[in-house]
């Protein structure tokens, strides 16, 4: 019979102790969040829309879910929907009729500014009944380049490097690529945030519709000297773009962002955010 070991126990025991104090401090401050200081119930908080593209690929809905479950775990007292710009359901123009005429804030799960951000859902939104706010973009952020490092070191990305390692490592930004400028420049700050993480180059490309592409930015450092080069999937989610990013990597290549712990904080971050600046803006 074999002996149990005291300290692994009392390891176990300790984590164990941990997850369930998290866990109810989650639900405390969840619940705090609804009574004023005199004691009285606060208003309902507004919902939070989380607005996805849509994609063909089934794998994408898939993630969009389970992100969508990780946001709710984060705060259980917060009323979660979903609603897809196209190709999935529900549609964000449902989601919206069916809120009818509460109060929202839709956060998008898109990475930079764009048409979609500054037309499409703001349109839907205003043919609605539903009084809402369109937060920003996921990207660019802190949180957002927390995930990219992730899933980089997840791929084999090195924690540390010696100096002729680093010399000839970089990484190329995929992105799925927009032709308005404001998204291009959005995605050059994530690329600059995530080179002072890591310490090398960062260098954005496209999928489509922008400059860069994927492979013309590979060849580029190469002729740098770079050898060591990593593609960084700034996808939400696995689709076509991603999977065509993936495949010209030399070296290694990321999984997309998907339901990463630290993306479900950035929505619950932005969330916050276009409360915050509303309060601010009616002051």
């Amino acid at each position: 019979m074999t002996a149990s070991n005291p300290s692994r126990d009392e390891a176990h025991l300790d984590s164990t102790a941990q997850h369930l104090m998290s866990a109810i401090s989650t639900e405390l401050t969840g619940r705090l969040r609804l009574v004023r200081p005199d004691g009285r119930r606060r208003p309902a908080a507004p919902a939070l829309v989380l607005v996805a593209h849509g994609s063909r690929d089934p794998r994408a809905l898939s993630t969009v879910r389970t992100l969508l479950e990780r946001v709710r775990e984060l705060r259980p007292a917060l009323p979660v929907h979903l609603g897809h710009i196209e190709l999935n359901a529900p549609l964000l123009s449902d989601t919206l009729t069916a809120l009818g005429d509460t109060e929202a804030v839709l956060v998008p799960l898109l990475l930079s500014r764009g048409y979609h951000v500054k037309r499409d859902i703001p349109d839907l939104v205003a043919a609605s009944r539903v009084r809402a706010r369109v937060a920003a973009p996921l990207g660019p952020h802190p949180l957002l380049v927390e995930t990219l490092y992730a899933r980089l070191t997840e791929a084999g990305w090195p924690v540390r490097m010696t100096d002729s390692e680093r010399r000839a490592s970089a990484v190329v930004l995929a992105a799925a690529g927009s032709r308005d400028p404001d998204s291009a420049a959005d995605t050059r700050r994530t690329a600059h945030l995530l080179a002072d993480r890591l310490g090398v180059p960062v260098v954005p490309a496209y999928a489509s519709a922008a400059t860069p592409t994927v492979e013309t930015a590979i060849r580029a450092l190469t002729a740098r000297g770079r050898h060591r080069i990593a593609v960084a999937s700034c996808f939400t989610a696995p689709g076509r773009f991603a999977t065509q990013c993936a495949k010209a990597t030399p070296w290694m290549a990321t999984k997309p962002l998907g339901a990463h712990p630290a993306m479900a904080r950035l929505i619950l971050s932005r969330y916050d955010q276009a409360l915050a600046t509303r309060v601010s803006t009616a002051a």
